[in-house]
């Protein structure tokens, strides 16, 4: 019915090419406008206002000859100013761009290495948004953003670079499970070493116990017991330390067998070799 009486609607974020008799007469912005068509006024079409996106998937090869997928993301719109331009000069928006994503993808990714491809992904997105805000300028369309959003080496360049990957991250875990033990052992070592050293502290005071026990057990006798030398108390100590030793072997059911002289001139042998080990001792 509004076409009838010669007028038309034109949406939000949309503009319309308003033409004369087959020549373009003006851009029309969003609202209602009249267009009396019975004196050869129309509209050719619309074109919208809002960002579009296009995805972009091109193949290529890197420096070191290794395949990949390059997916690059263009966000674009038309200019409301050059409404005309992107409405008359271009055919098919979409192939303009992909063209143009495909020669700067070309041209940039064989002059690097694949690592290289991923680490400096941003300078080619980069490079692509320049190429094309320069190159789509002249139709009337703004570049909004350009983002590479993928790279895609081939399955079986994929496989080996997860493999490198999991050697390096095995290197780097045995190195440190080497570290680890190292420092068990060294920290196994040394309280080892404390532990020798502390027996040996122990081993000395008890063997210091015992020599103040017999001096003053010696002294005690020697003047209760007059007429007593050092000799006779020692003989003494030694018989009486016999008899605990015999004792003793007897009393446990798991000692092996020991052969000993115990008549009482052994005990006097036993007290001498005694005597005389320590004099040699001391000489040494």
């Amino acid at each position: 019915m509004g076409q009838a009486l010669g007028l038309i609607q034109v949406d939000q974020s949309t503009v319309a090419i308003k033409e004369s008799f087959g020549k373009f007469d003006e851009v029309l912005e969003p609202g209602c406008h009249f267009l009396p068509w019975c004196i050869g006024k129309q509209i050719a079409g619309y074109l919208s206002l809002r960002v579009q996106q296009l995805d972009v998937r091109c193949e290529t090869k890197t420096k070191d000859n290794v395949f990949v997928n390059v997916v690059a993301s263009v966000q674009y719109r038309a200019l409301s100013e050059k409404a005309s331009d992107a409405f008359y000069r271009l055919t098919n928006t979409r192939e303009q761009i992909q063209s143009y994503v495909f020669d700067v993808i070309r041209a940039s990714v064989p002059k690097m290495n694949l690592d290289d491809t991923f680490e400096q992904k941003n300078e080619i997105a980069k490079a692509v948004e320049e190429e094309l805000e320069k190159a789509m300028s002249m139709y009337g369309y703004e570049i909004v953003q350009t983002l590479i959003v993928d790279i895609e080496p081939d399955e079986h360049v994929k496989r080996a670079m997860n493999e490198i990957n999991a050697a390096s991250r095995m290197r780097v875990a045995a190195n440190e499970k080497a570290e680890a033990e190292k420092i068990l052992q060294i920290k196994r070592a040394e309280g080892d070493a404390e532990s020798k050293y502390l027996a040996g502290l122990g081993i000395a005071r008890q063997r210091q116990a015992i020599v103040d026990g017999l001096r003053d057990s010696v002294l005690a006798f020697s003047e209760n017991v007059p007429g007593t030398s050092s000799k006779d108390v020692m003989d003494m100590v030694l018989v009486t330390q016999y008899f605990d030793t015999m004792k003793e072997i007897g009393a446990s059911s798991k000692s092996s067998s020991v052969f000993i002289p115990h008549g009482p001139g052994a005990v006097k042998d036993i007290a001498a070799q005694i005597r005389d080990g320590q004099l040699q001792a001391r000489m040494l």
